[in-house]
Formats: structure tokens, sequence, C-alpha cells
């Protein structure tokens, strides 16, 4: 057995986990039961001139000595994977009836705003912004290597946090008594999470929003650029990625997983592929499932009993003889809401599919990236992002195909009645392409259970310092995913890199 690692999935943090093992040395191969490598992150084509991210709108974590920056040293890639910056002034800009903020990376001027929006609420904006901080320097040591040599030195914000761990950001908005509307503003990037604040874990929501305040990037050649280039160091550095094949079965014996069985999905042929260590980036309770649970600690089978995090509806869209600069578009995302109340605005289109006020994300990335071969010349790229039940539209789908087609034109025409109320009055006019995505779309082409965008939910319940990690119980088996370390672009990086650390004890974080 001369194979190191057998990576079964290649998203984000395989790819990262691949990368600077193979880098290393080690022997790797990778399977993938997709064409394209990076799960969540992979680039697809649309047409024929089209090509659109399937989940990626912005990072963060990328600026010098930061996480991604870090790693990307460390695979000598810094120099050929580079980032743009969001606007600083305002990355964020939520739009809401009646108000209207744009998130700085400066909180002196986040405040400044918000106190000339909320003037007979200065004191509990200021006093929730301060929690915000505290409980964001508090995790900072609680996640660290050298947790318990720091946490005295940062006893205040280690306990701030840590009592904030179990907290809804709702529980910590109406403890600080904010106004509806300042909370709907600070929180309206919840499509980021596809959680509502009564729901959203209040640590998950500060490591987002101050690790955008710290830094808010594209990719200067759009992520298709960055997956490549880390699948690119894999096999220039002996691995091997083997696409279109699908994992039926974990090989086990003795307590012990030496690899598994992988079917062609071009030849239907199966085959064992085995190595010292099996890496799953596959969903761990799928995978669990796979090799049976039974086989697993105690410890281990509450850990996998997670709920999986909500799913989204996605249009993807290019308008052309228009410039959207002059409507109010540019180096920031769009969140839009009709409902001010974003629970009842989550609860209405997730719980009743009610659409017909939505609160919904808007991304133009185009204004970030230096490559255009996305689309056509001339045009523009419009994406538009909200939550979606998987179970509905999946049973839509099998009940009734043109229903479910129609219902996903329907979402997309009202976003887009919206639009030309609110942004670009004849936006309809200006279309040159459009397509949607449904949950139905994220498990069929990303292969995620219930077509869910972030593996286990970012509730309190699944998101603390308890949760499962890549430690599967099983010998040679390690999980290397989102719900096994954290989810999104920087948490990816961070959970392929820390894995890379805690089986080679080479430092990089």
């Amino acid at each position: 057995m001369d194979v190191d690692y057998l990576i079964v999935g290649s998203g984000l943090s395989a790819l990262v986990f691949g990368a600077l093992s193979a880098k290393a040395g080690s022997k790797v191969i990778m399977l993938e039961a997709h064409q394209y490598p990076g799960g969540f992150g992979h680039t697809f084509p649309m047409g024929k001139h089209y090509k659109f991210n399937a989940q990626l709108h912005y990072v963060w974590n990328c600026g010098e000595g930061e996480t991604v920056n870090k790693v990307l040293k460390k695979l000598e890639l810094d120099k050929e994977v580079t980032f743009e910056s969001f606007d600083p002034k305002g990355f964020d800009h939520m739009r809401m009836p009646g108000y209207q903020l744009d998130i700085p990376y400066d909180t002196d001027l986040l405040l400044t705003r918000l106190w000339a929006l909320f003037p007979d609420h200065v004191k509990q904006c200021t006093a929730f912004i301060d929690e915000v901080r505290r409980t964001a320097e508090g995790l900072e040591v609680l996640s660290g290597d050298e947790r318990y040599r720091n946490i005295f030195k940062n006893l205040g914000q280690t306990i701030t946090a840590f009592n904030n761990i179990r907290s809804t950001l709702q529980q910590v908005f109406d403890k600080h008594r904010l106004p509806l509307e300042a909370q709907t503003l600070l929180a309206l990037q919840w499509p980021d999470f596809l959680l509502p604040p009564n729901q959203l874990s209040f640590c998950a929501w500060v490591l987002l929003f101050t690790g955008y305040q710290r830094g808010a990037y594209y990719p200067t050649l759009h992520f298709e650029h960055v997956i490549n280039s880390l699948a690119k160091t894999i096999e220039n550095n002996g691995g091997q990625i083997i696409y279109e094949t699908h994992v039926d079965s974990f090989i086990v014996e003795n307590n012990r997983v030496l690899g598994v069985k992988a079917r062609d999905l071009n030849t239907q042929e199966v085959a064992p592929y085995e190595a010292k260590c099996t890496i799953c980036n596959m969903d761990p309770k799928k995978a669990a499932h796979l090799i049976g649970i039974e086989k697993f600690s105690l410890k281990l089978r509450r850990q996998l009993d997670y709920a999986y995090s909500p799913s989204n509806f996605m249009a993807y869209c290019s308008v052309k003889d228009i410039n959207l600069q002059d409507y109010g578009f540019g180096k920031w995302n769009i969140f839009h809401t009709c409902n001010p109340d974003l629970n009842a605005a989550f609860d209405t289109m997730y719980n009743q599919h009610d659409y017909s006020a939505p609160s919904f994300a808007i991304s133009t990335p185009g204004f970030l990236a230096d490559e255009h071969s996305d689309r056509p010349e001339g045009q523009q790229i419009i994406e538009f992002l909200t939550v979606a039940d998987y179970q509905y539209f999946k049973d839509l789908k099998a009940s009734d195909a043109r229903a479910y087609r129609k219902r996903k034109r329907g979402i997309l025409d009202t976003i887009i009645d919206i639009v030309e109320v609110n942004y670009i009055p004849d936006f309809r006019e200006h279309l040159a392409y459009k397509n949607t995505g449904s949950p139905t779309t994220n498990e069929n082409f990303c292969w995620c259970p219930q077509g869910n965008s972030y593996g286990s939910a970012m509730t309190p319940a699944h998101f603390n310092l308890f949760r499962l990690n890549h430690n599967s119980s099983i010998k040679g088996l390690y999980f290397c995913n989102a719900s096994s370390g954290y989810a999104g672009f920087a948490g990816t990086f961070w959970t392929g890199a820390k894995l890379y650390q805690n089986l080679t004890g080479e430092r990089i974080l």
C-alpha cells in the first residue's frame, strides 16, 4: 500500500489538504464524483458563453498573514492566486423600506452610521458592537493552538465568547434592546448563513461579520482559478485526481478503514482504492452510515447527529446594453428585504414557500475580477440568492416537473419586479441570459444531502466548541468537511490546513 492519502471528494478543504500533502511529498489519490473539482466552490458552464460559480460570492481571511494567505504561501501560490478587495467604505449594502446602511471595514465608521440612523439608541448600538468585538477576540483565543496560555491574558474576552456559545443572534439583539430596524440592517446578510437571527448562532455570525470587516475579497481571476491552482498543485506533485468516480462503500477490517470501493460513472465498473489513511471529504453523516454507524464511538454518534443547513434558490443572470454601476452596483454586495422582520421573512419563504415579498442577496462579481471569460464581451453578470426548502422543491419536481420549473421562474420574476422598482427600472429589457437553481440542483451537482449549503446547520446546537472535528474514532479515517470543521471559503481552507497540521505536526496556521 504505497498511497499515503486517499481523499474522497474534491471540495475545497480536501483540495487544500491534498495540495499541502502532495507538495510535502506524500502520495495522494483523490476521487471525485463530479466532472469538476471544488464542491460548492466549483465553476460550471451554462449555455455556450457563460460560466458561474456554484455558490461562492465573496470571501474573507485572505489578507496578508491570514489563513488563506498562509496556505497559499506554503503552496507557493500567493503570487499567482490573488484577491481584490471590496469597497472598504461599504462592502455590504443593506437595503430595506425606509432604511439603508453600508457596512464598512472600520468599526468606528459603522457606529457613526448606526448612531445617525438611530439617535435614540446610541448606547444600545454601542454596547452591541462592543459585545461583537469582545466575542470575536474571545473566539480567536478559544480556537487557537495556544488557547490555554492565552485565556488568562484575555480572560474578559474569553468569558464573553464562552457565555455566548449557546446564544442565537436574536438573543443578543434582545439583550441589548436594539430596535428591529437596526437588527435587520446588521443581520441582513443572513443569506450567507441561510438562517434567520432567531436560529443563527451568534458566534457564527460574529466570526463572519468581523471576518469581512477585516477584509472582503473576490479572486482576481475568479474562483475557477483558485480551485484549478489547488488541483494542479496535487497533480504537479505526483498526485492523481480521478473524476466521475462515485464511492459506493468503504473497505473496513478490524475497525480500520483501508479504503473504498468506487464506481466509474461512465463504465459502471467498480474498483477498490486503498491507502494508509482515508480522508473523507464527503458528508460525515452520509459516510458514517455507509460504513455502519454502530462502528463509531458513542461520542461520535452524538456529534454526527446534526441537522443539515437549509438550502438555497439561485438565479444566474447576465445583462447587456447597460452599465450596472450607473444603478448603484459596484464592488459590494446588496442585501434587500421587503419584510423588516427577518425571522418572519425566513419563515414565510422557507416554511410557507411564499416568495411574494422576499429577502435576498444580489452579487455582481464582474466589478472585482480582472478576467472576463465568464460572459460575452459587453455583458455583466448579476446573481440573486435566497433561502429554499429542499423537501418542497424535491416533492414538486418529482410530482410535476413543469410546475417545478414554473415555480423557479416565478420566484425570479418576483425578484426582478423588486429590482425594477428599487434599482433598475427596465431591468428585464436588458436580460441577456437567466437560469435558476434550487436545492435539488445542489444535491444533483454538489452531492450534498438534502441540498444543504453548509453541511451542519449553524445553530448554537451545532456550532460550538464540542462539534465534530477530524477525528472519526475509527483508525485510518479522518473527516475533512465543512461539518467537521468550518463552512465557507475561509473556513474550509482552515479545515484542510488544520487536518494537515494535525497529521504531520507541521505548523502552518
